[in-house]
Parts: structure tokens; C-alpha cells; sequence
């Protein structure tokens, strides 16, 4: 009998300059990772506080968590999307997780997914994708297309970090 998927949901945080509660658009991503998790061997809150005396982004995430009781690890130090996918990566080698499932938005997948794997330095380790549905602030996918034409040096950067 083989062994069983190992799978983990990762959930990249998303904060916006103002306010200090969790950001709509991260708490559409929490629901649908509690969605997602039913079975999972762990779920990753990564993100971090834009001001010091602010709870961070996977605090957040961790203290509205209404899903299935599985393990949560809160990463509070990932200010990019890099350092997202380094930290889903570290975990999931960590627990010897065979498929991590990232949950963030659809305009954001893409380059999400290229820096988990690019993380993770392991073809066999499944990396998918899954978001929630919603439209993204205008500013959202400018901001997207800046970053992907940035996207070959975060890429080159991350494996050479986690190399180490």
C-alpha cells in the first residue's frame, strides 16, 4: 500500500498601508484555505506587520482561523512573496510534505507559484495553486506586472539562498 499525499496549504498573507484589522482580501484567502485544508497535514499563515506595533498578517490569519483543527504554523517575518515561498519551502522539506497547495490570489498565482517551486530546488514536490474568487484592487495588477518583470532575479536570488 503506498503512503499517503503529505499536503500542506500554504496562505500568503496580503495587508493593505491603512488599517490594522485583517485585509479583505486575506480573509477571502483564509476561507478558502479552510476550505481547502480538511485532510491536510499542516497549514502555513505567512506574512508579516507593516508597523511594528501592528499584529502581522499570519497573526491575523491565525486568531480568525475558523477551519478544521490541524496544525498551524504562523510565519510573521515573510515580507514578499519570495520570502512567502521561502517559508512554505523550509516547511514543507521540514515535514517532508510531498504537495504543497498555495493559497493566494488569482492575479498573483502565477509568480507565487515560480518562487515555491523555485524554493523548493525538489521537482518531486507537487506545487499547486488555489484561489478565491474576487476582484483585485486596480493597483493590485499594476503592481503584479512590475513585479513579474523582476520576477528572473527573485527567481535567481531564492535558489541561490536556499541552496545554503
Amino acid at each position: 500500500m503506498p503512503e499517503p499525499v503529505r499536503t500542506i496549504v500554504a496562505v500568503f498573507g496580503y495587508s493593505g498601508r491603512r488599517g490594522d484589522g485583517l485585509h479583505p482580501i486575506c480573509a477571502r484567502r483564509l476561507r478558502h484555505a479552510e476550505r481547502l485544508s480538511p485532510g491536510t497535514s499542516t497549514v502555513v499563515l505567512s506574512g508579516w506587520a507593516r508597523h511594528p506595533e501592528r499584529r502581522s498578517e499570519a497573526e491575523l490569519m491565525r486568531r480568525a482561523w475558523s477551519g478544521p483543527t490541524v496544525p498551524l504554523v504562523c510565519d510573521t517575518t515573510a515580507r514578499s512573496t519570495a520570502e512567502n515561498a521561502a517559508v512554505a519551502a523550509r516547511t514543507l522539506r521540514g515535514l517532508a510534505a510531498d504537495e504543497v497547495v498555495v493559497v493566494t490570489s488569482w492575479w498573483h498565482q502565477l509568480r507565487a507559484r515560480m518562487l515555491v517551486r523555485a524554493a523548493l530546488r525538489d521537482a518531486s514536490i507537487a506545487v499547486r495553486t488555489s484561489s478565491p474568487s474576487g476582484a483585485p484592487p486596480p493597483t493590485a495588477l499594476v503592481r503584479e506586472l512590475a513585479c513579474l518583470l523582476v520576477l528572473p532575479m527573485q527567481l535567481l536570488l531564492l535558489r541561490r539562498n536556499s541552496s545554503r
